[in-house]
């Protein structure tokens, strides 16, 4: 493990939510308009809405650990992208600013304040992000289960280490602008 400070861990766990993110939205541009919006059984009423979601809290924490102060205004519009080019757009712009703040961090124990409606909430950096990170799996995974629903295939999220699918990884880190040994540092690219 002395070859993988625990720092370098939330930077791996930072991009690989954002491959994630790529993927399940990529495979959900597939979708018209109507099949994005089409009421679904889930904990939110749509894959447009869940989706909606994830971003809005992704919002809401990473302005926290950059000290902004946008607190519950991150909610007040519970849709702020329509369409899944505008969720692609936005999502990617709050993972590549997750992805730099954990880049940034030097000490997992930094306290965050996060500004809650009625107090202002301290949380370590590492509580906080493991929460950020099972929140958007969470959802991601709903969101998964209703677009298999349609006639998309979801695509898998869950291989971002395994080496059974390099050709197609190394595409997609490409898209994102990684290589291998952008998350391992010293890796043999494929």
């Amino acid at each position: 493990m002395s070859e993988y400070p625990a720092g370098r861990y939330f930077v791996a766990q930072a991009r690989n939510n954002a491959w994630a993110n790529h993927r399940l939205l990529k495979a959900c541009a597939q979708l018209t308009q109507a099949e994005f919006e089409a009421p679904r059984t889930g904990f939110f009423p749509s894959i447009q809405a869940t989706l909606n979601h994830i971003l809005v809290i992704d919002r809401f924490y990473v302005d926290a650990m950059e000290g902004g102060r946008l607190g519950p205004a991150a909610w007040a519009d519970a849709l702020p992208c329509a369409t899944v080019a505008d969720l692609q757009r936005e999502q990617s712009a709050v993972d590549r600013r997750l992805i730099a703040w954990c880049e940034a961090l030097d000490d997992l124990s930094r306290i965050v304040e996060v500004h809650r409606v009625t107090r202002i909430q301290r949380e370590r950096a590492d509580r906080l992000l493991l929460h950020l990170f099972q929140h958007a799996i969470h959802h991601r995974g709903q969101a998964h289960a209703m677009l298999s629903a349609t006639g998309v295939k979801p695509p898998q999220l869950d291989e971002f280490f395994s080496t059974g699918e390099a050709p197609l990884r190394a595409a997609e880190f490409a898209e994102l602008g990684w290589t291998e040994s952008t998350i391992w540092p010293g890796a043999v690219e494929p």
